[in-house]
């Protein structure tokens, strides 16, 4: 009985689990269940309170093989998780069931856990079924504690939430993770002891007078200045600015003169090559792994605020092997050379004002000069180069 998952999967299925791990005082629960069927490795922890399922879906050749599932005590977890970490994210590891031994081995190391197969785990598949079938109440309004609802802090970024009833079990879902979270029956105070709504809306009421009706949070709240430049920080709004910029860049690359405005005509290419490249490498990352999709884009949209990429990049790349300093003097050299070969920069924006005329129909008479030149062939102004150039 074995699978494979590579190791950052791995990690990301303890991660989302983690938080829900009963104590030691109920064993059963006092770690995170590993469940394989036929098509998912799943986690599951509860801590009675709450309930979190991740799942990963298996490789074919790992299909075709009976249920099993086993729990990892939570003694162990911690040095697990660091050895997970210890691999790299790409690198693949089996997980085998063995008796009372379940082994996690890549090309590198193993990492041995002993397992107690006899402990019975609550049907978790059951509790979130019926979860999903309570019949909803006409207006829940169940009270929930803060701290069992941080605990899916770690599983995902969003989730579809369903309350059905104030005494029932509120479910939390997404793609690849399930959860449930119990709701408050204890007579606390406050709003705890506030069965409905209307009784919620009579405890605030002498407070909420004063505020105006119909005031909505998505048009009422201001606006942040908008700043020169503001780096995505989500999947989805790095993903369509750089899908923009790929069509932008080549709108410009239409409307650029390719003899006129040649560097701008190959900035437009550069430009564009780059941000599909990028996108194509983002979209990528998110069908893989989501949740890395988003850490790496915030932590972008940090290092692109603190404004030294710069030196981050010089750094990276001489820790990957490559010489920065001689890319920057080949580049400062062929910057120089550049300039040396072409026409003065005021003399082609003459040469372009001059054309931007003609195509005009504006009339006008240009005396002969060092600087511009009409091409009879190509029917237009052009910058003349400076003569150890031509």
């Amino acid at each position: 009985m074995s699978i494979t998952i590579n190791a950052h999967q791995l990690g990301l299925l303890i991660d989302k689990t983690i938080n829900h791990i009963g104590d030691e005082a109920i064993k059963p629960l006092h770690g995170i269940r590993l469940d394989v069927d036929g098509r998912y490795l799943y986690t599951v922890a509860s801590d009675r309170y709450t309930l979190a399922v991740a799942r990963y879906r298996l490789n074919h050749g790992d299909t075709a093989q009976e249920p099993w599932a086993c729990t990892i005590p939570a003694d162990s977890l911690r040095a697990l998780r660091e050895w997970t970490a210890s691999r790299k994210g790409g690198i693949n590891v089996t997980i085998q069931l063995n008796d009372a031994v379940v082994t996690f081995g890549s090309e590198q190391a193993t990492f041995s856990v002993s397992v107690d197969r006899g402990l019975e785990f609550p049907d978790w598949r059951g509790l979130i079924r019926t979860i999903t079938e309570y019949a909803a109440e006409d207006q829940p309004f169940p009270a929930f504690a803060g701290a069992m609802l941080a605990r899916f802090g770690n599983a995902e970024d969003y989730f579809r939430v369903r309350v059905a009833a104030d005494q029932k079990a509120a479910l939390l879902v997404s793609e690849d993770f399930i959860g449930a979270v119990m709701p408050a029956r204890f007579a606390g105070l406050g709003p705890v002891t506030v069965e409905t709504l209307d009784k919620a809306r009579d405890l605030w009421q002498w407070t909420l007078a004063a505020g105006g009706k119909g005031v909505d949070m998505e048009t009422a709240m201001p606006e942040a200045e908008p700043p020169a430049y503001e780096a995505p920080k989500t999947v989805r709004d790095a993903g369509g600015g750089l899908l923009q910029e790929v069509l932008n860049s080549t709108d410009d690359l239409r409307a650029a003169d390719y003899d006129a405005e040649r560097d701008l005509w190959n900035a437009n290419i550069r430009i564009g090559c780059a941000a599909w490249i990028a996108y194509r490498y983002l979209d990528a990352l998110n069908q893989a792994d989501p949740r890395l999709a988003q850490q790496t884009v915030a932590d972008v949209a940090e290092e692109l605020d603190a404004g030294e990429i710069a030196e981050w990049a010089w750094d990276k790349a001489e820790s990957a092997g490559f010489n920065p300093e001689k890319w920057q003097s080949e580049h400062a050299a062929a910057v120089a050379d550049w300039r040396a070969k072409r026409a003065p920069e005021w003399a082609e924006r003459f040469a372009m004002g001059l054309n931007v005329a003609k195509a005009a129909g504006i009339g006008f008479r240009v005396e002969d000069n060092p600087h511009v030149v009409y091409d009879e062939q190509a029917e237009r102004w052009t910058a003349v180069k400076p003569a150890s150039a031509a």
